[in-house]
């Protein structure tokens, strides 16, 4: 998914030189939204995981 919309933002790269530093942008909010919803989920199961073992301790 994350390809097809980097090749669909990359398809006018060469017809609009201006819009490059907008689509390196979009690109940048894109990966940050995938690494805070990956750290918030892993966190939240992490969380879990060491209160279970704390709790077995």
């Amino acid at each position: 998914m994350l390809e097809k919309f980097i090749t669909l933002m990359l398809i006018g790269r060469d017809e609009e030189q201006g819009a490059t530093a907008v689509e390196y942008g979009l690109m940048v909010a894109l990966i940050a939204v995938a690494i805070i919803g990956t750290v918030s989920a892993l966190g939240t199961g992490l969380n879990g995981l060491f209160t279970t073992i704390t709790g077995s301790l």
